[in-house]
Protein backbone atom coordinates (compact mmCIF):
# COMPACT_ATOMS: atom_id res chain seq x y z
CA UNK A 1 0.00 0.00 0.00
CA UNK A 2 0.76 3.95 -0.51
CA UNK A 3 -0.37 7.08 0.01
CA UNK A 4 -0.50 9.81 -2.24
CA UNK A 5 -0.88 13.15 -1.54
CA UNK A 6 -1.99 16.11 -3.91
CA UNK A 7 -1.52 19.78 -2.42
CA UNK A 8 -3.59 21.95 -3.90
CA UNK A 9 -4.33 25.83 -3.46
CA UNK A 10 -7.56 25.38 -1.53
CA UNK A 11 -7.86 21.52 -0.69
CA UNK A 12 -4.96 18.48 0.23
CA UNK A 13 -6.49 15.58 -0.75
CA UNK A 14 -5.16 12.22 0.43
CA UNK A 15 -5.50 8.31 -0.62
CA UNK A 16 -4.42 5.01 0.19
CA UNK A 17 -3.99 2.84 -2.28
CA UNK A 18 -3.44 -0.62 -2.80
CA UNK A 19 -1.72 -3.00 -4.92
CA UNK A 20 -4.25 -3.73 -7.22
CA UNK A 21 -4.92 0.21 -7.76
CA UNK A 22 -8.00 0.68 -5.85
CA UNK A 23 -8.28 3.62 -3.19
CA UNK A 24 -9.03 2.05 0.44
CA UNK A 25 -9.27 4.86 2.07
CA UNK A 26 -10.08 8.84 0.67
CA UNK A 27 -9.89 12.12 3.10
CA UNK A 28 -10.07 15.92 2.19
CA UNK A 29 -9.32 19.01 3.94
CA UNK A 30 -8.64 22.39 3.69
CA UNK A 31 -5.28 23.82 2.58
CA UNK A 32 -4.19 26.55 5.42
CA UNK A 33 -4.07 30.11 3.31
CA UNK A 34 -0.44 32.21 3.25
CA UNK A 35 0.79 29.95 6.12
CA UNK A 36 3.75 27.29 5.41
CA UNK A 37 3.97 25.73 8.89
CA UNK A 38 0.58 24.99 9.46
CA UNK A 39 0.52 23.19 5.72
CA UNK A 40 3.11 20.82 7.08
CA UNK A 41 0.94 20.01 9.76
CA UNK A 42 -2.15 19.73 7.91
CA UNK A 43 -0.32 16.86 5.90
CA UNK A 44 1.13 15.15 8.40
CA UNK A 45 -2.24 14.89 10.61
CA UNK A 46 -3.58 13.68 7.20
CA UNK A 47 -1.24 11.22 6.42
CA UNK A 48 -1.42 9.85 10.04
CA UNK A 49 -5.53 9.76 9.69
CA UNK A 50 -5.23 7.60 6.36
CA UNK A 51 -2.94 4.77 8.08
CA UNK A 52 -4.80 4.44 11.02
CA UNK A 53 -7.54 4.18 8.74
CA UNK A 54 -6.39 1.52 6.97
CA UNK A 55 -4.65 0.30 9.84
CA UNK A 56 -1.06 -0.07 8.52
CA UNK A 57 1.37 2.47 9.69
CA UNK A 58 5.00 4.29 7.98
CA UNK A 59 3.22 3.67 4.27
CA UNK A 60 5.06 5.19 1.46
CA UNK A 61 3.84 8.45 0.76
CA UNK A 62 4.04 10.97 -2.62
CA UNK A 63 3.06 14.10 -2.88
CA UNK A 64 1.93 15.96 -5.54
CA UNK A 65 2.45 19.85 -5.41
CA UNK A 66 2.46 23.02 -7.26
CA UNK A 67 5.61 24.46 -8.51
CA UNK A 68 8.63 22.72 -8.78
CA UNK A 69 11.65 21.41 -6.45
CA UNK A 70 14.77 23.16 -7.58
CA UNK A 71 17.45 20.13 -8.55
CA UNK A 72 19.89 22.45 -7.23
CA UNK A 73 18.57 23.91 -4.13
CA UNK A 74 16.12 21.53 -3.28
CA UNK A 75 13.86 24.64 -2.28
CA UNK A 76 10.54 24.81 -3.83
CA UNK A 77 10.24 27.81 -6.46
CA UNK A 78 7.23 28.74 -8.92
CA UNK A 79 4.51 27.54 -7.26
CA UNK A 80 1.19 30.05 -7.26
CA UNK A 81 0.67 29.03 -3.39
CA UNK A 82 3.37 31.41 -3.03
CA UNK A 83 3.95 30.50 1.13
CA UNK A 84 5.76 27.03 -0.50
CA UNK A 85 8.22 29.60 -2.40
CA UNK A 86 11.79 29.10 -1.12
CA UNK A 87 11.27 26.55 1.52
CA UNK A 88 12.67 22.81 1.81
CA UNK A 89 9.58 21.41 1.17
CA UNK A 90 10.76 17.72 0.45
CA UNK A 91 13.12 17.77 3.67
CA UNK A 92 10.83 19.22 5.97
CA UNK A 93 8.18 16.23 5.01
CA UNK A 94 10.72 14.28 5.58
CA UNK A 95 11.36 15.41 9.06
CA UNK A 96 7.87 15.59 9.93
CA UNK A 97 7.07 12.03 8.81
CA UNK A 98 10.01 10.03 9.71
CA UNK A 99 10.99 8.37 6.48
CA UNK A 100 11.82 8.71 2.47
CA UNK A 101 8.61 11.18 0.94
CA UNK A 102 8.85 11.26 -3.17
CA UNK A 103 7.52 14.79 -4.29
CA UNK A 104 6.55 15.87 -8.14
CA UNK A 105 4.43 19.17 -9.64
CA UNK A 106 0.64 18.45 -9.38
CA UNK A 107 0.39 18.13 -13.57
CA UNK A 108 3.12 15.46 -13.60
CA UNK A 109 0.96 13.45 -11.17
CA UNK A 110 -1.56 14.02 -13.54
CA UNK A 111 0.49 12.94 -16.35
CA UNK A 112 1.39 9.95 -14.77
CA UNK A 113 -1.55 8.59 -13.49
CA UNK A 114 -3.03 8.73 -16.89
CA UNK A 115 -0.44 7.52 -18.26
CA UNK A 116 -0.66 4.39 -16.20
CA UNK A 117 -3.85 3.64 -16.00
CA UNK A 118 -5.90 6.43 -17.36
CA UNK A 119 -7.03 8.00 -20.59
CA UNK A 120 -3.88 7.63 -22.00
CA UNK A 121 -3.02 3.97 -20.99
CA UNK A 122 -0.68 2.21 -23.55
CA UNK A 123 0.78 5.44 -24.91
CA UNK A 124 4.39 5.92 -25.03
CA UNK A 125 4.12 9.36 -24.83
CA UNK A 126 1.51 11.51 -22.78
CA UNK A 127 1.42 15.11 -22.52
CA UNK A 128 -1.14 16.07 -19.44
CA UNK A 129 -2.59 19.38 -18.85
CA UNK A 130 -3.88 20.80 -15.41
CA UNK A 131 -6.55 24.03 -16.57
CA UNK A 132 -7.71 25.37 -13.24
CA UNK A 133 -6.69 28.16 -11.41
CA UNK A 134 -3.68 28.03 -13.11
CA UNK A 135 -1.87 26.14 -15.89
CA UNK A 136 0.14 23.55 -15.47
CA UNK A 137 2.26 20.71 -17.87
CA UNK A 138 3.69 17.46 -17.33
CA UNK A 139 5.18 14.73 -19.95
CA UNK A 140 5.31 10.89 -19.45
CA UNK A 141 7.63 8.85 -21.98
CA UNK A 142 7.47 4.99 -21.37
CA UNK A 143 5.77 5.40 -18.77
CA UNK A 144 8.22 7.52 -16.69
CA UNK A 145 8.08 10.93 -15.98
CA UNK A 146 10.43 13.33 -17.34
CA UNK A 147 11.93 15.95 -15.11
CA UNK A 148 14.60 17.64 -17.52
CA UNK A 149 18.04 18.98 -16.82
CA UNK A 150 16.61 21.88 -14.50
CA UNK A 151 13.35 20.38 -13.38
CA UNK A 152 11.00 22.18 -15.04
CA UNK A 153 9.92 19.38 -18.00
CA UNK A 154 6.24 20.39 -19.33
CA UNK A 155 5.86 23.91 -17.50
CA UNK A 156 4.19 25.08 -20.30
CA UNK A 157 1.93 27.55 -18.60
CA UNK A 158 4.63 29.94 -18.46
CA UNK A 159 5.57 29.92 -22.27
CA UNK A 160 4.23 32.94 -23.96
CA UNK A 161 0.90 32.43 -25.85
CA UNK A 162 1.84 31.83 -29.54
CA UNK A 163 1.13 33.38 -32.63
CA UNK A 164 -0.84 36.15 -31.01
CA UNK A 165 -3.80 37.66 -32.91
CA UNK A 166 -3.47 41.24 -33.59
CA UNK A 167 -7.30 41.48 -33.53
CA UNK A 168 -8.09 39.96 -30.30
CA UNK A 169 -5.53 42.38 -28.77
CA UNK A 170 -3.11 39.29 -27.15
CA UNK A 171 0.23 41.00 -27.03
CA UNK A 172 2.01 41.94 -25.10
CA UNK A 173 -1.26 40.30 -23.57
CA UNK A 174 -2.03 40.11 -19.42
CA UNK A 175 0.34 40.81 -16.70
CA UNK A 176 1.40 37.25 -14.76
CA UNK A 177 2.36 36.66 -11.34
CA UNK A 178 5.41 34.76 -12.85
CA UNK A 179 6.53 38.72 -13.72
CA UNK A 180 6.12 37.78 -17.57
CA UNK A 181 3.21 39.13 -20.34
CA UNK A 182 1.16 37.03 -22.64
CA UNK A 183 1.93 33.80 -20.53
CA UNK A 184 -0.37 31.19 -21.75
CA UNK A 185 -1.91 30.71 -17.74
CA UNK A 186 -3.17 34.21 -18.51
CA UNK A 187 -5.59 33.44 -21.08
CA UNK A 188 -5.95 29.50 -20.28
CA UNK A 189 -6.69 29.50 -16.34
CA UNK A 190 -10.32 29.56 -15.37
CA UNK A 191 -9.99 32.66 -13.92
CA UNK A 192 -8.38 33.92 -17.39
CA UNK A 193 -11.63 32.90 -19.11
CA UNK A 194 -13.48 34.54 -17.15
CA UNK A 195 -11.77 37.82 -17.05
CA UNK A 196 -11.49 37.78 -21.02
CA UNK A 197 -15.16 37.76 -21.11
CA UNK A 198 -15.39 40.67 -18.79
CA UNK A 199 -12.72 42.89 -20.39
CA UNK A 200 -14.26 42.03 -24.13
CA UNK A 201 -18.08 41.77 -23.09
CA UNK A 202 -18.34 44.08 -19.75
CA UNK A 203 -19.96 40.71 -17.87
CA UNK A 204 -18.61 39.55 -14.59
CA UNK A 205 -19.27 35.47 -15.06
CA UNK A 206 -17.63 32.32 -13.96
CA UNK A 207 -16.67 29.98 -16.46
CA UNK A 208 -19.94 27.45 -16.00
CA UNK A 209 -21.81 30.17 -16.41
CA UNK A 210 -20.45 31.24 -19.65
CA UNK A 211 -20.66 27.72 -21.03
CA UNK A 212 -24.28 28.24 -20.11
CA UNK A 213 -25.08 31.34 -21.90
CA UNK A 214 -23.38 29.84 -24.95
CA UNK A 215 -25.48 26.93 -24.89
CA UNK A 216 -28.40 28.92 -24.47
CA UNK A 217 -27.45 31.24 -27.51
CA UNK A 218 -25.91 34.20 -26.03
CA UNK A 219 -23.36 35.45 -28.72
CA UNK A 220 -20.53 37.00 -26.66
CA UNK A 221 -20.30 33.85 -24.67
CA UNK A 222 -19.70 31.70 -27.57
CA UNK A 223 -17.45 34.28 -28.82
CA UNK A 224 -15.34 33.96 -25.52
CA UNK A 225 -15.69 30.33 -25.99
CA UNK A 226 -14.39 30.68 -29.64
CA UNK A 227 -11.30 32.52 -28.43
CA UNK A 228 -10.56 30.19 -26.09
CA UNK A 229 -10.59 26.95 -28.10
CA UNK A 230 -8.41 29.32 -30.79
CA UNK A 231 -5.88 30.01 -28.03
CA UNK A 232 -5.95 26.02 -26.69
CA UNK A 233 -5.25 24.68 -30.60
CA UNK A 234 -2.49 27.16 -31.00
CA UNK A 235 -0.95 26.40 -27.39
CA UNK A 236 -1.08 22.50 -27.63
CA UNK A 237 0.11 23.10 -30.99
CA UNK A 238 3.05 24.43 -30.07
CA UNK A 239 3.77 21.16 -27.47
CA UNK A 240 3.13 18.84 -30.47
CA UNK A 241 5.67 20.54 -32.47
CA UNK A 242 7.98 20.03 -29.28
CA UNK A 243 6.79 16.59 -28.00
CA UNK A 244 4.84 14.80 -30.30
CA UNK A 245 3.17 12.77 -27.78
CA UNK A 246 0.48 10.18 -28.97
CA UNK A 247 -2.06 11.52 -26.28
CA UNK A 248 -2.69 14.92 -24.45
CA UNK A 249 -4.57 14.59 -21.55
CA UNK A 250 -6.37 17.82 -19.96
CA UNK A 251 -7.37 18.32 -16.09
CA UNK A 252 -8.88 21.08 -14.31
CA UNK A 253 -12.23 22.35 -13.85
CA UNK A 254 -12.23 23.95 -17.17
CA UNK A 255 -11.17 20.61 -18.93
CA UNK A 256 -14.86 20.16 -18.01
CA UNK A 257 -15.97 21.83 -21.18
CA UNK A 258 -17.18 19.26 -23.98
CA UNK A 259 -16.76 21.03 -26.90
CA UNK A 260 -12.68 21.39 -25.93
CA UNK A 261 -12.10 18.28 -27.22
CA UNK A 262 -13.90 18.55 -30.65
CA UNK A 263 -12.36 22.15 -31.61
CA UNK A 264 -9.17 22.43 -30.29
CA UNK A 265 -7.81 19.29 -32.87
CA UNK A 266 -10.57 20.49 -35.37
CA UNK A 267 -8.15 23.83 -35.48
CA UNK A 268 -4.38 22.77 -34.13
CA UNK A 269 -3.25 21.37 -37.29
CA UNK A 270 -3.28 24.75 -38.80
CA UNK A 271 -0.20 25.87 -36.40
CA UNK A 272 1.13 21.82 -36.27
CA UNK A 273 3.78 21.54 -38.51
CA UNK A 274 2.95 18.46 -40.28
CA UNK A 275 0.98 17.06 -42.83
CA UNK A 276 -1.65 15.02 -40.53
CA UNK A 277 -2.25 14.97 -36.52
CA UNK A 278 -3.01 12.03 -35.03
CA UNK A 279 -2.28 13.25 -31.76
CA UNK A 280 -5.39 12.43 -29.30
CA UNK A 281 -7.11 14.75 -27.30
CA UNK A 282 -8.81 13.40 -24.35
CA UNK A 283 -10.44 14.19 -20.49
CA UNK A 284 -8.89 12.66 -17.60
CA UNK A 285 -10.04 9.28 -16.85
CA UNK A 286 -9.87 9.39 -13.23
CA UNK A 287 -10.77 13.25 -12.86
CA UNK A 288 -10.17 15.29 -10.17
CA UNK A 289 -8.87 12.87 -8.39
CA UNK A 290 -5.87 12.05 -11.05
CA UNK A 291 -3.49 13.82 -9.51
CA UNK A 292 -3.53 12.11 -6.10
CA UNK A 293 -3.43 9.00 -7.33
CA UNK A 294 -0.80 9.88 -9.57
CA UNK A 295 1.13 11.16 -6.47
CA UNK A 296 0.62 7.43 -5.13
CA UNK A 297 2.11 6.55 -8.74
CA UNK A 298 5.02 8.03 -7.49
CA UNK A 299 6.05 4.71 -5.70
CA UNK A 300 5.34 2.19 -8.64
CA UNK A 301 4.81 -1.26 -7.95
Amino acid sequence: MRIGIDLGGTKIEGVVMDATHSILARRRVPTPQGDYSATLAAVADLVTTLEREVGHARLRVGIGHPGSLSPFSGLLRNSNSTCLNGKPLKNDFEHLLGREVRMANDANCLALSEAIDGAAAGAASVFAVILGTGVGGGLVFNGALVSGANGIAGEWGHNRLPWPRVEWDEAPGPACWCGQHGCIETWLAGPSLAADHERLHGQALGTEAIVDAATRGDAAAEATLERYDDRLARALAHVINLFDPEVIVLGGGVSRIDRLYERAPALWSGWVFSDEVRTRLAPALHGDSSGVRGAAWLWPD
